[in-house]
């Protein structure tokens, strides 16, 4: 296993691993370890109850944040005609068709964050699955990104939405925002986040829904949260 650096061991110190944190002490020492030299990034992650490899155990879906993630998000949209021009209008940072689809495939282009198509473009953007598809870049439905409303999706993208989906290993992983905007802030995102995927919550799930909670900053030790008061 690697070592971590001083900065980590650091900051390793100041979280104690056997304790299961209240939300609110859970924030003010996360941002406490934040010690990186950049504005870090706060990850929440959840172990599910779930088994991903059943279609009705499945949880996907998208949420603005209250406080935003701090981050300036860059969209691609595919779409053609009067739609391309909507795009561009609502603030898309590239819009194209099957050109775009040319660029990523032939130049290995991924200069942006989030993608966007018109259900007509599905036909296009579904042939570059197997390159999406793994950096979790495919537009769906379901997290609001294949839509006729370019304007709406992208105002909530660059408002802060956020996407929640659960992973082969059956963990939620989803940024927060960043250790500058203090704990309320982050807290208040969290419940935000966990309020959403309390209601997602399939009818196919077996005992406890939410195992574990836990967060961390970009170069920080983990946090666990009490997942009996996952909303405190």
């Amino acid at each position: 296993m690697a070592k971590h650096g001083k900065k980590y061991q650091e900051a390793a110190k100041l979280v104690n691993r056997a304790e299961l944190y209240e939300i609110d002490d859970a924030f003010a020492t996360v941002v406490k370890t934040g010690t990186a030299k950049f504005d870090e990034t706060v990850e929440a992650h959840f172990r599910m109850g779930l088994d991903g490899r059943h279609a009705d155990q499945q949880i996907r879906g998208a949420i603005v944040l209250p406080n935003g993630t701090g981050k300036s998000v860059k969209v691609l949209v595919f779409a053609k005609g009067e739609k391309a021009h909507e795009a561009e209008a609502a603030g898309a940072d590239f819009v194209g068709a099957e050109e775009m689809a040319e660029k990523i495939q032939k130049e290995n282009w991924f200069d942006f964050d989030v993608v966007v198509a018109t259900p007509d473009m599905m036909g296009v953007v579904g042939r570059l699955g197997k390159i999406l598809g793994p950096k979790g870049l495919m537009p769906n439905p379901k997290s609001g990104t294949v839509t006729m409303d370019l304007t709406k999706a992208l105002a909530e993208i660059k408002a802060g939405k956020v996407e929640y989906r659960l992973d082969k290993t059956n963990i939620v992983h989803t940024p927060i925002g960043k250790v500058s905007f203090g704990p309320e802030k982050l807290a208040e995102n969290y419940r935000a986040l966990v309020d959403a995927i309390i209601k997602a919550k399939p009818a196919a799930a077996k005992g406890q829904y939410i195992k574990s909670a836990s967060i961390a900053c970009t170069m920080g030790p983990g946090i666990k949260i009490n997942p009996q008061k996952l909303i405190g």
